[in-house]
């Protein structure tokens, strides 16, 4: 299914998938399936969603050559033996030979970010991924692992969405070649009743979801929305075959809100 991004180490990945945090058990499976039949090639998930198994058994029948797969080594993990280790979990529980993404899902100030990385090299060196990033990396953390790692850093995947424009980490993002990959891009559905959006929706004849991943995507994101039914599905497919105006980009821009909906006590936001 359509439309792909070039990432810094040359590979590609595709700018819509599905993202799976909250799927699990039979729904995981039944999702999954009904996404890559529909024509998804792109799954997102993390060792943390616990739902490696069931997206392995959903992946049955598939060609694996036309999926990209993401998954997440989780905050605990980042050291290299414990790196190497998650990683080789993943792919058991996945029943598949490599990832074609591991984002470090986390920064973690008690870990040395040369041994997270250090690992993800020795993965790659092994074809067990083919790119490696991060996710939840403000610039302060971008700016060390830029220094420190001897790999591309090819996507920063992070809460983005109108209510979260997070314009400066987004340049940050453009001018050092890093992808960003947006997750909860609706919002968790509370940005659909803004009236700026439902304007928008009226003037394009587009749900709200479809004029809020049409703004992403327009601004060069990949996006991840999570989806339990096959009509939301088919729609969020429906955002390439027409753009939003210029003067409309800016005003979903100005929306004067700044809300993250993924809490953490991680404490990360302020580094």
């Amino acid at each position: 299914m359509g439309k792909k991004i070039k990432l810094k180490d040359g590979n590609q990945i595709p700018v819509l998938g599905l993202g799976t945090w909250q799927l699990t058990g039979k729904e995981c499976i039944k999702i999954v399936k009904k996404a890559l039949e529909l024509g998804y090639n792109h799954i997102d998930t993390a060792e943390a969603y616990g739902n490696h198994k069931e997206i392995g058994k959903a992946l049955k029948g598939f060609g694996r050559s036309d999926i990209f797969i993401t998954s997440k080594l989780w905050r605990s993990d980042l050291d290299y033996k414990d790196a190497l280790k998650a990683c080789n979990k993943a792919l058991s529980d996945l029943g598949i030979e490599h990832l074609d993404l591991y984002l470090i899902h986390w920064p973690n100030r008690n870990v040395p970010m040369e041994e997270t990385f250090r690992a993800l090299k020795e993965l790659i060196e092994e074809n067990k991924i083919k790119s490696a990033g991060v996710s939840n990396f403000t610039i302060n953390h971008l700016k060390d692992a830029i220094e420190i790692s001897e790999i591309p850093i090819n996507v920063n995947q992070v809460e983005f969405h109108p209510y979260l424009y997070q314009k400066e980490l987004w340049d940050f993002c453009k001018d050092n070649n890093i992808q960003i990959t947006a997750y909860s891009p609706l919002g968790r559905t509370n940005i659909f009743d803004d009236p700026t959006i439902i304007e928008l929706t009226k003037k394009y004849d587009k749900t709200p979801a479809q004029i809020c991943l049409r703004w992403e995507i327009e601004k060069g994101l990949v996006v991840i929305p999570k989806s339990s039914s096959e009509n939301h599905l088919k729609q969020n497919m429906e955002i390439f075959n027409w753009k939003l105006k210029e003067e409309d980009i800016e005003k979903i821009d100005s929306i004067d809100k700044h809300h993250r909906f993924v809490k953490t006590t991680f404490h990360e936001f302020d580094y």
